[in-house]
């Protein structure tokens, strides 16, 4: 099996981990859409109230995996845009779209769609070996899975061209800095940090934390008035959950609120 998933936190958390050690989990068609069909299986599934995404052995995911596709022959006009629209862009919208928080647990290399994938999670840890490679350009290609939109919007359009142009291995270290990882951790700390940060999301209001990440992932693509007046929907809607109405509960009765992802 090249994805193996598993719960924790009475099933409110999902681990699910790339399981190619022997490829550094390159993506075939069929995992990256396991993976699609994981992230909204959890967006419906009240009972999932966080996602880690992580790989195995030494690689967190070493892009698409490219060894029998096709590189010469007809193609049609349109062909290369629909597969990247089926596959690819479609990917990187489910991990966009997850209805719940998603952290990448990036334990090794993540190269091309591979460090795309991490980057449109919402949180990101790195192991200190970890490194992250735009290898597009090393292959004459241009850069997808929406590192073109990603990248931009996390450091701006400079450092993007700066990684897009040149291709270099960027350490966790300097990915830190830059503002793409949230936190490097020591290798072997690495899994017990991702669970106990998924854990703490799973303890939190889940459809506040789902609209929230919607308001955020939005916002640089609007004006000022289209982002106020999806944050007032925003709040319109939370305030019919139940954790609203127990946060609120517990703030005046100067307890702890139970928070049940509803």
């Amino acid at each position: 099996m090249s994805i193996t998933v598993s719960r924790t936190a009475g099933r409110q958390v999902s681990h699910v981990a790339l399981d190619r050690p022997e490829t550094l989990n390159a993506l075939t068609p069929a995992m990256r859409d396991r993976l699609i069909d994981l992230l909204e299986q959890a967006s419906a599934d009240p009972d999932v109230r966080a996602v880690v995404l992580t790989g195995t052995g030494r690689g967190f995911c070493a892009g698409a995996d490219l060894r029998g596709a096709p590189t010469g022959g007809e193609r049609v006009a349109g062909d290369v845009s629909r597969t990247l629209r089926r596959g690819a862009q479609r990917l990187i919208g489910a991990v966009l779209d997850c209805e719940k928080p998603v952290i990448a647990a990036v334990n090794g290399t993540a190269a091309g769609l591979g460090a795309h994938l991490a980057f449109a999670c919402d949180l990101v840890l790195a192991a200190e070996s970890a490194r992250f490679i735009e290898v597009f350009v090393r292959r004459g290609l241009v850069p997808d899975g929406g590192g073109a939109y990603l990248l931009p919007r996390l450091i701006g359009p400079r450092r993007a061209k700066e990684l897009m142009f040149f291709g270099d291995a960027l350490g966790a270290p300097d990915a830190e800095r830059l503002g793409l990882v949230n936190r490097v951790v020591p290798d072997d700390e690495l899994d017990r940090t991702a669970r106990e940060w998924a854990a703490r999301l799973a303890a939190g209001p889940t459809r506040a934390l789902a609209l929230t990440k919607h308001l955020v992932n939005t916002s640089l693509d609007g004006d000022r008035a289209t982002a106020f007046a999806a944050e007032a929907a925003a709040q319109e809607i939370n305030m019919t959950t139940e954790d609203a109405r127990d946060g609120v509960a517990s703030f005046v009765e100067r307890r702890e609120p139970r928070f049940r992802g509803r």
